[in-house]
């Protein structure tokens, strides 16, 4: 969570963005099409999924923390492990993405070596950082809510951006209709802890 602030910095240094103006973006899915406010209804307990590669990685229990403290406020509990009312699987990435000088988005794969355009050159390669949290029903396996939140910045540390990720994809639990939504943050100079500011409905 301490390196939250530094980003501050370094976004303010390539003049990108002051940390008051910082937005992610997230999609939503809920099963079978369900209204949206009863797609979590039910008991606020949930049982954390991990990969093999979550199990080996030092850094994941970071995400979980951070995860846990999160739904806490919104009254979930998790039962370390025993059954409960809800599995959720964590997958988060992080992946070097850009926008050419043409303004077309280009993904790491396809970018010839110059496609980072001038702003990679006096600020360094963009990144895509993305959080994705499922819902499963404990008993049936049945998903009940999939919510995906995505933050671009010039950072190649996974876990950088977790703390704001993570607070985008909770910032509703769980977000109204339609699927997708702006969130705008801001991060407290003191603690780099992030914010909500205001969120708002994006029509596709």
């Amino acid at each position: 969570m301490a390196k939250i602030a530094p980003l501050c910095a370094a976004l303010a240094a390539a003049s990108l963005t002051a940390c008051a103006g910082l937005s992610a973006d997230v999609h939503t899915v809920s099963a079978s099409g369900a209204d949206r406010n009863v797609t979590l209804q039910g008991e606020q307990t949930y049982s954390l999924a991990r990969t093999q590669s979550q199990d080996d990685s030092a850094g994941h229990p970071q995400a979980e923390k951070l995860l846990r403290d999160e739904l806490a406020k919104h009254g979930f509990v998790d039962t370390a492990g025993k059954p409960a009312h809800y599995l959720l699987s964590i997958a988060y990435s992080t992946r070097p993405a850009s926008i050419g000088i043409g303004g077309k988005d280009c993904v790491a794969a396809d970018c010839g070596a110059g496609s980072d355009g001038l702003g990679a050159l006096l600020f360094g390669r963009e990144y895509q950082h993305a959080l994705t949290l499922r819902f499963f029903d404990y008993a049936s396996g049945t998903e009940r809510y999939k919510v995906s939140a995505v933050f671009m910045d010039r950072d190649a540390d996974p876990l950088h951006a977790l703390p704001l990720l993570v607070k985008t994809a909770l910032a509703k639990l769980p977000f109204d209709a339609p699927d997708d939504w702006r969130v705008k943050l801001s991060i407290d100079k003191t603690s780099g802890v992030p914010n909500v500011e205001a969120m708002k409905p994006l029509h596709r």
